[in-house]
């Protein structure tokens, strides 16, 4: 297999067209194409992590995430090509039998370490006492989400063919919907959708990451209509939209980032959010992994 660095980049992205609704023209950016698991917005958020913890000589990444993280997959697999051992931090108790994610994990090398959520949400609110108590280790936040990873998804709109009116995308931590914010032209807008219930929060967390690279926190908006019950909670409604979405389109979308994504928009083109003839640029951030979970 192709290292983790050389995937990046040495082939653009594919763009795939979408009919239009409601006089919304929507173009489909497929991270999900540059690999099925290192791929999506996890190698942009992983290739700046991985070049410091390198030149710092580092010989283990630690990283924290739950049982169905497209962030612990990939970075099992990026630094296994790239010679780091891993480890992972877990939220919850270990599942038997591991699911397809966690096996991706370990069958690329990783250690599983799983403390409860009580713990797990303390160390993700404290996360320099993970730095401290992994010494010697580059340490990555849940998610990936630091500022080597808001550079990294800043470089996700590189050398497009086309000009858009609107970039959208999932939202969990917000750094990847920062990257694009920051990478915008003065005439365009970022729209988030929050695939999180509750996250309140999360358009301050979006403007203050923008705000500390000098960036315009104008450019964004978050919609918090479209979680569906909170993160990776099972709706019907949802899961009929993404089994019709994957059985009528030339790729494939998940439910917890991507079909929300998709079903937000779908719905706010029908709904006239945007003006007709609004050029739209999704960005399918990967994760489909999780179908064979």
């Amino acid at each position: 297999m192709r290292k983790f660095t050389s995937l990046l980049f040495q082939n653009p992205p594919p763009i795939t067209l979408l009919a239009p609704v409601n006089g919304v023209d929507i173009s489909v950016l497929r991270l999900d194409a540059i690999h099925p698991i290192v791929g999506g917005n996890k190698c942009f958020k992983l290739k700046y992590n991985l070049e410091v913890a390198k030149q710092l000589e580092l010989k283990t990444i630690v990283t924290m995430g739950g049982a169905f993280s497209n962030h612990i997959a990939a970075t099992a697999l990026a630094g296994k090509e790239e010679g780091f051992k891993t480890i992972g931090i877990i939220r919850g108790e270990m599942p038997i039998p591991l699911n397809k994610t966690l096996k991706t994990a370990v069958v690329n090398g990783m250690e599983l370490q799983f403390i409860d959520r009580t713990k797990f949400s303390y160390y993700r609110e404290h996360f320099e006492l993970v730095k401290d108590f992994f010494k010697g280790a580059y340490c990555i936040p849940e998610g990936g989400s630091n500022e080597l990873a808001i550079k990294g998804c800043r470089e996700i709109l590189t050398n497009l063919p086309e000009d858009f009116d609107v970039v959208v995308c999932a939202v969990g931590t917000g750094t990847t919907l920062a990257g694009l914010t920051l990478s915008l032209k003065p005439h365009q807008q970022a729209l988030g959708i929050s695939v999180l219930k509750g996250a309140d929060n999360l358009d301050e967390q979006v403007r203050q990451m923008i705000s500390k690279e000098n960036g315009n926190p104008n450019q964004f908006t978050i919609q918090h209509d479209y979680h569906f019950g909170g993160y990776a909670h099972q709706h019907s409604g949802l899961n009929r939209f993404v089994d019709d979405f994957n059985a009528n389109q030339s790729f494939k979308i998940e439910p917890i980032y991507t079909g929300r994504m998709f079903f937000a928009l779908m719905d706010l083109a029908a709904k006239e959010y945007f003006p007709s003839r609004t050029k739209i640029l999704a960005i399918h951030t990967g994760g489909l992994q999780y179908l064979a979970n």
